[in-house]
């Protein structure tokens, strides 16, 4: 059945298939995670590196594929606040795993000089969308200029973050020495070509579930009378989002804490790229111009969050409360505020 149709389908129907595409996702981004680490290590690759253009740009496909439906169905306001959502709500669950996964700050445990590259850059970004949204864009045939600039910066900065590393005069002195490898179920001995057959496929399930979850998520939110902002960033984007808590997660486990923080922003580089795919397929004004007040804090939330974190990163510190850091315990109460200022802000439909 098509699920470009799903509001036509009884509330109960998109719920099971929203739970149902939420397993899959669940399952395949954790064997994704363990496949692309065994690929690092197989390949000598920098973790953080797969973490920002492997599983940020595999796990950002449920994002793309709803910025395309969205805005084919003339829904623009849609497709920017998920993105917009998931920027935010990626860095909130990276907070929510601190506290699930291991004793010790998230933040003490990265040491490598490009996850505070990524930080910055993934911050100056989401500052360049909110003074955007309040400037407004201009046409240029039916891309925006604004957003076409925005897009070339999300893949420059994204090159510049990646290919930090071998540039920077910063070392590492302190590093603790890693206490054995975890188990990953035996699928590093696998051949290196079934790896990547795997990691095809379990992409091509992200793909599949993500499109279920956005086309079922809208239509749960037409159902149940929610507005397009606020289903947007809260909904979908925690839907799209899926994939990203599982891979954290999974990268956590696995002692990977670049992995984790390079999947989480690099996911948010790729995701905020698609402002000019919303553009070429929106049958109207330049995007941005749909927009309002509540994209615009939705957009400084993000970049809040992130600078959060990057004081963390930057202190180096193992201070925790409740089993996680005390910078993923600001985190989650900054977005629970900011969620809640979202919520009082007029509707703008």
């Amino acid at each position: 059945m098509p699920l470009a149709n799903a509001a036509s389908y009884p509330l109960w129907v998109n719920l099971l298939i929203f739970v149902v595409a939420a397993a899959v996702i669940w399952r395949a981004g954790g064997r994704l995670t363990r496949a692309l680490d065994a690929i690092a290590t197989r390949t000598r690759l920098e973790h953080v590196f797969v973490g920002m253009l492997l599983l940020g740009g595999i796990t950002s496909l449920p994002e793309l594929a709803n910025v395309v439906t969205a805005s084919a169905l003339d829904h623009p306001r849609l497709a920017i606040n998920n993105l917009l959502g998931s920027a935010a709500i990626n860095i909130l669950l990276l907070a929510v795993a601190d506290a699930f996964v291991g004793r010790k700050a998230v933040t003490s445990i990265v040491a490598q000089p490009s996850t505070m590259m990524m930080a910055a850059l993934c911050m100056i970004i989401l500052m360049m969308i909110a003074a955007l949204v309040v400037l407004g864009d201009i046409s240029i045939g039916p891309l925006g200029l604004g957003s076409l600039f925005i897009g070339a910066c999300c893949l420059g900065f994204f090159w510049l973050a990646a290919s930090h590393d071998r540039r920077s005069r910063w070392k590492v002195e302190d590093e603790e020495p890693r206490r054995g490898e975890p188990d990953d179920g035996g699928i590093s001995q696998a051949p290196l070509a079934a790896l990547w057959t795997r990691v095809t496929l379990y992409g091509a399930c992200l793909f599949a579930a993500g499109y279920s979850l956005s086309q079922t998520g809208s239509a749960i939110a037409e159902q149940t009378g929610m507005t397009s902002a606020i289903v947007g960033f809260a909904l979908i984007g925690t839907a799209t989002s899926l994939p990203e808590l599982v891979t954290v997660v999974t990268a956590l486990k696995l002692r990977r804490p670049e992995m984790a923080f390079g999947q989480v922003l690099g996911t948010n580089f790729v995701n905020l790229s698609l402002l000019p795919v919303g553009d070429l397929i929106y049958q109207g004004e330049p995007v941005v111009r749909t927009l309002g007040a509540f994209e615009t804090v939705s957009a400084l939330l993000g970049a809040v969050l992130i600078g959060v974190f990057m004081v963390g990163l930057l202190e180096h510190r193992n201070r925790t409360i409740l089993k996680m850091g005390v910078d993923s315990a600001v985190v989650i109460v900054a977005f629970a505020l900011g969620a809640a200022l979202l919520a009082g802000l007029p509707a703008r439909e």
